[in-house]
């Protein structure tokens, strides 16, 4: 007899250890292949608009018309910036996609009873908006998070600005502040007014059922607290260090 052996064959399990490696490092190659071209490709929709379209057509709703407009960020307000910013991020320039301090916070609250509430940053609204879908689940607030760290450390923070400003959601099918600023206001984004500007962002928490052309006592209640945040982060100015670049 031979003293050689046959070589052993892979078990199932390490084969399908192998594929699974595999097929992560092809979806990991894949996300961040879209997030660098999204840095200087303008996105023509996202997975939120696209999951409205769905949405819409599974429900027999005929008469459902996604307005979307793409704006450079030059082309916007700076009052329209710094709203978002001083309504859902006021850390947006200093932070690395992520603020710790007020995942803290909520968890301490929830902890004492209060209802679990988001904290998220305006990346990882992008991340989401742009890449996921709305349903709260661990696997799509771990994505999330993985799409965050790859928007944060691949985008100027003036595109992820830019971004968000064109794919936030601001009433039923209208998103960025393009589509906004000509179906409640009937004007461009660029002539958009700081009260304009801070009705919209008043509406971010449920743009489905806030309106800004028709806002209720909480809505102007948030418009009001918007304007006192843009006055203590000093207005426009506070993003200078943020808008002043155009991407390159």
């Amino acid at each position: 007899m031979s003293g050689s052996s046959r070589p052993r064959s892979r078990s199932p399990w390490r084969r399908a250890a192998h594929l699974l490696g595999a097929a992560l490092l092809a979806l990991l190659a894949a996300a961040v292949s879209a997030v660098l071209a999204l840095r200087w490709l303008d996105p023509p929709t996202s997975a939120f608009m696209i999951e409205a379209r769905v949405h819409a057509w599974v429900a027999g709703e005929p008469h459902y018309r996604l307005q979307y407009r793409w704006e450079n960020l030059d082309s916007i307000s700076p009052e329209a910036a710094i709203a978002v910013v001083a309504s859902e991020d006021q850390l947006f320039p200093y932070n690395d996609g992520f603020d710790f301090a007020s995942i803290r916070e909520a968890l301490r609250a929830h902890e004492r009873g209060a209802r679990l509430r988001g904290a998220s940053t305006i990346t990882q609204q992008v991340a989401r908006n742009l890449f996921l879908w709305p349903a709260r689940s661990w696997l799509r607030k771990g994505l999330e998070a993985g799409f965050t760290v790859l928007i944060d450390t691949l985008w100027p923070k003036r595109r992820i600005l830019e971004v968000y400003l064109n794919i936030a959601q601001f009433g039923p099918g209208v998103y960025g502040v393009g589509a906004a600023a000509r179906h409640f206001f009937h004007t461009t984004p660029a002539r958009l007014s700081r009260d304009e500007c801070a009705l919209l962002a008043a509406v971010l928490p449920n743009p489905v059922r806030l309106h800004a052309n028709a806002p209720s006592r909480y809505v102007l209640a948030q418009h009001d607290w918007i304007l006192q945040q843009i006055g203590n982060l000093g207005g426009p100015a506070y993003l200078a260090g943020v808008v002043r670049t155009p991407v390159r």
